[in-house]
């Protein structure tokens, strides 16, 4: 391994996602940095930073996936062990941003938790966040630290460019997605779709209607997030049943929670194609799913940052 030349350059990880930290660290040409997570017997968190960061950039990789609670609390106790101990900037390297779907009131009296996450990480000591697809670009401006948004688009986009499938179609499962879709499209010079769901009223079937011409073409759903999958699998099953040939299906954070897995099984995707923002735990691992890292575009942003050179160029 290539040994990254600047040693104030730190890479510490916690409990959420140690394989990808692992993966980023060699990138960088680095190893990680030494540091425990342990409990208290009534379930509070211990941090011990095993080295010195004094005057150290230290990234820290930590996605707030499930648990999620104790993944944010992890990432707090440690900025503030970082910041006692005198590192020179604290960054946070957070591939899922978790809370992010609660970004506005859409009722009366609702929490904005995308909000509330970003001043509980700017009070703690951060300097920085560097993190992937958030589930609404406008969350930037919540932060009034330096946030590197990066895209998780060109990876899926260049897997299923190399598959070469014929008669392509980028479909959104909803209206809020279609940016995304549309830079997917862009890059694989296809024509997009969108589904068009409503609920007459609460607890009734939903109404789909499809925005586009899918007649015997094969469809590429893309998502930022797939929870319980329950969204993404119905549109991939109306996909087909409107003449569809195959359906493919692919999203940045692959939360799969509950009957997630399940549901993907029984549904007429063919493929799943998620990223290791949050980490697939064995049993979730079916045929179905394709696993690609994000390690290569993390790592390269930490390097630009580091060296203060533009971050844009890992958006093209």
């Amino acid at each position: 391994m290539s040994h990254y030349k600047d040693s104030t350059l730190k890479v510490l990880t916690l409990n959420s996602n140690r394989g990808l930290a692992e993966e980023i660290a060699s990138h960088i040409g680095t190893t990680l940095g030494k540091c425990t997570v342990s409990s208290f017997s009534d379930g509070e968190i211990q941090i011990n930073i095993e080295e010195s960061v004094r005057g150290c950039d230290v990234y820290v990789v930590q996605s707030t996936s499930t648990p999620v609670n104790q993944h944010i609390m992890e990432l707090l106790i440690m900025i503030d062990a970082l910041k006692r101990a005198s590192a020179r900037s604290i960054n946070i390297v957070m591939p899922y941003y978790g809370y992010a779907r609660q970004d506005r009131k859409s009722r009366s009296r609702e929490p904005i938790t995308a909000k509330l996450i970003a001043n509980l990480l700017e009070t703690a000591g951060a300097n920085r966040v560097i993190t992937l697809d958030l589930h609404a670009p406008q969350i930037q401006g919540f932060f009034d630290v330096p946030i590197d948004h990066l895209q998780g688009v060109p990876i899926l986009s260049d897997y299923f460019e190399a598959k070469n499938i014929e008669d392509l179609i980028i479909v959104s499962p909803d209206h809020g997605g279609v940016t995304r879709t549309r830079k997917m499209a862009d890059r694989l010079k296809a024509p997009i779709g969108i589904i068009d769901k409503r609920r007459p009223k609460p607890n009734v079937a939903e109404v789909m209607n499809i925005v586009g011409n899918i007649e015997g073409k094969t469809a590429i759903l893309i998502d930022d997030i797939i929870d319980t999958a329950g969204t993404i699998t119905l549109a991939a099953n109306a996909l087909i049943e409107n003449g569809a040939k195959e359906v493919y299906a692919c999203c940045t954070h692959p939360v799969l929670s509950g009957p997630a897995i399940e549901r993907i099984e029984n549904s007429q995707i063919k493929e799943l194609v998620i990223t290791n923002s949050i980490p697939l735990p064995e049993e979730k691992n079916t045929e179905k799913i394709t696993q690609l890292s994000v390690a290569p575009l993390i790592g390269e942003a930490i390097i630009r940052v580091h060296e203060l050179q533009s971050v844009s160029i890992l958006f093209d």
